[in-house]
């Protein structure tokens, strides 16, 4: 059995990245959109190599000739009992474990324990008029929009208007919680956080996906410290299923 564990391992791995990405949505808990195809042909050349190392090894079984690993395995004798195969140690099977893992449990997404680790980072800007928002309330912005308009916008595009954001609820000091969105330039490892704090609603559970309408709440000097995170003066907050794709896009 020693002599498929590099086929089972190929096998096992290019199945979950399968899975994950031509199966299902699940990648977009780890990369963006633009990477599925790249995950896709990736999981089915795994898969392909893991066939073709099982394929070469049972022939190699049958035969008698040399195998995948470069030496030969008669059919009708057992190894020597003194003689060391170069299959590897059996603790190397644990490497399964994490595509077993990834196959059958996928991880989820980063949540309010990724948030709390990571300070809210914003690109430098500098305050301007932004674009005007589009007519009709209430209008549906981002988390990174909604704070560049609210800290840097000296048009004040967002005053007297009702917007509605989209993310999950992670908790501050006391009764203080913000609706909040980890963004993304490739994949989950460069993850940043991006929050709001709603104020006039009840706090949900940490780490429930909220849809929160209300109006902006202006506090601080124009590109200031003191003008962030914005705050959304809420009037109603329901509680979401976790989107598919829970990251926003840099």
């Amino acid at each position: 059995m020693r002599r498929y564990g590099p086929a089972v391992l190929l096998l096992l791995v290019g199945a979950a990245v399968l899975r994950i990405s031509l199966f299902s949505d699940l990648y977009l808990r780890y990369v963006q959109a633009g990477l599925r195809p790249y995950l896709i042909v990736s999981g089915a050349l795994l898969g392909l190599l893991g066939l073709v190392r099982v394929a070469l090894t049972a022939r190699a079984a049958r035969t008698g000739t040399p195998g995948a690993d470069g030496h030969e395995h008669p059919a009708d004798s057992e190894p020597h009992p003194g003689h060391s195969h170069p299959g590897g140690p059996r603790i190397a099977w644990l490497l399964t474990l994490p595509a077993v893992a990834l196959l059958c449990f996928p991880p989820p997404a980063l949540g309010s324990y990724s948030a709390a680790r990571e300070e809210a980072q914003r690109a430098e800007e500098h305050v301007g008029a932004f674009p005007a928002l589009p007519a009709g309330d209430p209008v549906e912005l981002s988390l990174a929009e909604f704070g560049s308009r609210a800290a840097y916008d000296s048009g004040y595009s967002l005053r007297d208007r009702t917007v509605r954001l989209t993310g999950f609820v992670t908790r501050g000091d006391g009764d203080t919680w913000y609706v909040t969105r980890l963004r993304v330039a490739c994949c989950a490892a460069d993850a940043t956080a991006i929050k709001a704090e709603v104020r006039g609603a009840g706090a949900p559970e940490t780490d429930t996906w909220v849809t929160v309408t209300g109006t902006w709440h202006p506090r601080g000097e124009l590109g200031s410290a003191a003008s962030w995170p914005p705050v959304l003066d809420a009037t109603t907050v329901r509680a979401i299923t976790e989107p598919s794709d829970p990251y926003e896009e840099r």
